[in-house]
């Protein structure tokens, strides 16, 4: 990933799937990070969507110290220096900008602009980006899309996201260019409202297990 030194892992390198978890309850964030590390998946993607995600994002940094925490849904240089602060060890961005490339990379952290399109990728390339994210999978063309672009653009690699779920995921991992996959479905709102972070671990332990 961008901005990760020749001695540390990638993100993409991680696990096979990162969970986009969407948190309304900051109490939430610890017990799901800790299920979800337990059924191995450790990089986790907390998005920025909700008024307790950096509030949950500090909560796993602080408690759960073998968990990647990340940020997602990333959209201006406010979220990159908040995510920051928060302690966040990633930051994935739906899209990118001139500008939120820029504060992306001085921040430090390793990053994943996402793209969907061609013209996109080969913009990140000249600016010495190749790993990405993918967003919306499914809409923007799936595995076929990916699948076209690893001969002409071999050095780019990709995290896809957007309507990926247990059944569609191996295809995705099993392309030359994917590292890993985000999703959410092994958090379904029902168990993750019914606090069953057994079952959590369960569907976790089921994700880690997609690598082809």
């Amino acid at each position: 990933m961008a901005g990760v030194t020749s001695a540390s892992p990638s993100v993409l390198d991680v696990a096979p799937v990162i969970p986009v978890v969407v948190i309304d309850d900051a109490a939430h964030a610890v017990p799901m990070a800790r299920a979800l590390v337990a059924g191995g998946l450790p990089a986790i993607e907390v998005t920025l969507r909700t008024p307790a995600a950096l509030d949950a994002i500090r909560a796993i940094a602080a408690e759960v110290p073998e968990a990647v925490v990340g940020v997602g849904t990333v959209l201006t240089p406010e979220h990159v220096e908040s995510s920051v602060a928060a302690e966040a060890r990633f930051l994935v961005s739906p899209g990118w900008t001139e500008r939120l490339l820029g504060a992306m990379r001085a921040s430090g952290v390793p990053f994943l602009p996402g793209v969907s399109t061609t013209s996109e990728v080969v913009a990140l390339l000249e600016r010495g980006v190749t790993e990405m994210k993918f967003f919306p999978a499914e809409a923007a063309g799936g595995t076929a899309y990916l699948r076209s672009l690893a001969s002409p653009l071999p050095q780019a690699r990709f995290c896809p996201t957007g309507g990926i779920d247990a059944s569609r995921a191996a295809g995705y991992l099993a392309l030359p260019n994917v590292g890993c996959v985000g999703g959410t479905w092994m958090l379904p709102s029902h168990v993750v409202a019914a606090r069953d972070w057994g079952r959590v671990e369960e569907l976790a332990r089921e994700a880690a297990a997609l690598r082809p």
